[in-house]
């Protein structure tokens, strides 16, 4: 299959989207924006948006739920290490306990106590596992056409957009053919 030519390796950093592609048929990823946290020689690791679990956070992080925005479950953040949590929030200045990722978006310790964060984060979203891709396998994923590369927004992280939904609308704000894959059916097949 022929790779779309915008959206390659050289564009994979903190705060990119990896979206799949349609040809990406593999449940795990079928129809998945995923936010780049960490990109280097060692590998890719983001996290799946769009995939909020029946998990609440009030029932496993009690303080770090009145922070959350809706709906304060955990998202299913990737199939590896699902019984690890990865916090993202929106903060405009720095503040102990966060550790920036890209612009305003910042990784959560978990750790540490949720109260010192209150009225300084826009609201956050707890990942249970993350996506992570070894050296080299990434760039080969995209060389086949499994992922296209692009920019990311802040409000990203935190829309309450099922997987589809949230597909639908970053690639709608892409040019050329890629804008052009938001009318696609969900089910390649049925095109």
């Amino acid at each position: 299959m022929p790779t779309l030519s915008v959206g390659g390796i050289e564009d994979v950093r903190p705060g990119a989207l990896l979206v799949a592609m349609p040809s990406l048929t593999d449940p795990t990823f079928a129809g998945a924006v995923v936010y780049v946290l960490d990109h280097s020689a060692t590998g890719t690791l983001g996290v799946v948006l769009g995939k909020p679990s029946q998990v609440e956070i009030r029932d496993v992080l009690p303080g770090w739920c009145d922070l959350a925005v809706a709906p304060a479950v955990f998202h299913v953040g990737g199939p590896c290490e699902t019984d690890t949590a990865l916090c993202l929030a929106r903060c405009a200045s720095p503040v102990p306990g966060l550790r920036p990722v890209v612009g305003d978006v910042h990784l959560v310790d978990l750790d540490a106590d949720p109260e010192l964060l209150t009225g300084q984060v826009e609201g956050l979203r707890v990942f249970a596992g993350y996506a992570g891709w070894s050296p080299g396998q990434l760039a080969e994923e995209i060389a086949e056409g499994a992922w296209a590369c692009v920019p990311g927004h802040p409000d990203d992280v935190l829309l309450g957009e099922s997987g589809p939904q949230l597909w639908r609308r970053v690639m709608a704000r892409q040019a050329g053919r890629l804008a052009v894959l938001r009318t696609a059916p969900d089910d390649p097949t049925q095109n």
